[in-house]
């Protein structure tokens, strides 16, 4: 994503990139809370504008969970970012889209929870007086194909097999062409959360970090390496993709912490070997991880590693030590996959895949 420079909104009190744009908002329940992005459009006649991210904020209200409390706060969450874009930012409803993204979708019917996405809308929709809102439910091949279009450039578009590790599963793609209206899609029931979730069910009375990794390395040697093996044979993406991209929450953990150096890039290059030495790092010498160590071992100014300091410390507060080795696990697993002895793979970690595909369904939506 291109950093944005210069121009401010006198309506909004965004700063913006371009001299002609317009600014839309993407707000989306997802399985740990609601994210909304302001997504600048340059305003012109190009299939494909250029845009990019103007503010991006997230309230944690883990919906999933399925509980009266988790409900109530995802409604708050939705209505106050909502609110939140008209009244602080200046967008009109018209230029705000609502979606539940496809993780919400997949654990709702496999728990029997589809009611309460259809609660949830309507709860929304009666609480900003609008019964015609329209808040569409993505599934999963939709946010597969929009999240390569939103995060991938052109010029790597049919080489390049993105995958989003989530927290109960991951999924992702590639585009076998000469099209981009239908993706190949990866899907695995595998994520951040569940395979921790996994390791720690198996601890019983011994809850020591040692006892952890144990389970963990379990939990990923059996099941899990399992289903990742069969989700990249059945994707076919090892003979048709040069660029393999993460994203999602332990994607950008990995990249904030193992190269702060590089915390100004959205998109960083990474080898299988500096993921498995970080892995390492996460077992054997956690407190060399905090933000205060991390950042007194930068090579900057003073402001530069106040800047890396902040990001490591919101690392630390979003993923614990369980957490971030389960992620970083299952991300070694699926890069093994695709490191071959003779056709090399490039390895890329992108940090703001989040937004990625809200912005490609704001292109898209607008054009329509």
């Amino acid at each position: 994503m291109l950093l944005f420079a210069g121009f401010s909104n006198a309506q909004s009190g965004l700063k913006l990139k371009y001299k002609r744009s317009t600014v839309y908002a993407g707000i989306e329940v997802g399985s740990k809370g609601v994210k909304m992005s302001l997504v600048e459009m340059a305003r012109n006649e190009s299939k494909n504008p250029d845009f990019h991210i103007v503010k991006d904020t997230s309230v944690n209200t883990d919906f999933i969970s399925f509980t009266g409390e988790s409900f109530a706060n995802t409604v708050q969450g939705l209505t106050g970012l909502y609110n939140t874009a008209i009244k602080n930012y200046g967008i009109s409803s018209d230029k705000i889209f609502t979606v539940v993204s496809s993780g919400v979708k997949v654990v709702a019917e496999r728990e029997g929870k589809s009611d309460w996405i259809e609660n949830l809308i309507e709860s929304f929709k009666k609480v900003i007086a609008d019964p015609h809102r329209k808040v569409e439910v993505i599934n999963p091949e939709s946010e597969a194909r929009l999240s390569h279009l939103g995060i991938v450039p052109d010029s790597k578009r049919f080489t390049t097999f993105l995958i989003d590790i989530g927290s109960g599963n991951t999924k992702g793609g590639y585009f076998p062409g000469p099209g981009t209206d239908n993706i190949k899609l990866f899907t695995l029931d595998w994520g951040t959360k569940s395979i921790s979730n996994a390791a720690t069910s198996r601890m019983d009375q011994d809850q020591s970090p040692e006892n952890y990794n144990k389970q963990l390395q379990r939990v990923l040697a059996g099941d899990a390496d399992k289903a990742v093996i069969y989700a990249v044979n059945v994707s076919g993406a090892y003979n048709m993709s040069d660029n393999i991209a993460f994203s999602g929450g332990a994607a950008w953990a990995v990249a904030t912490l193992l190269l702060p150096e590089m915390l100004d890039q959205p998109v960083v290059p990474v080898t299988y070997q500096q993921v498995e030495a970080f892995f390492d790092q996460l077992q054997n010498n956690y407190s060399s991880l905090s933000a205060d160590v991390i950042a007194s071992k930068l090579q900057g100014t003073d402001e530069e590693k106040s800047e890396v300091k902040k990001a490591a410390g919101t690392v630390n507060k979003v993923f614990d030590q369980r957490a971030m080795l389960a992620g970083t696990g299952l991300l070694l697993k699926i890069m093994r996959q695709f490191e071959g002895i003779y056709d090399k793979k490039q390895f890329y970690l992108v940090k703001n895949g989040q937004v990625g595909w809200i912005s490609a369904y704001v292109n898209e939506t607008i054009r329509k």
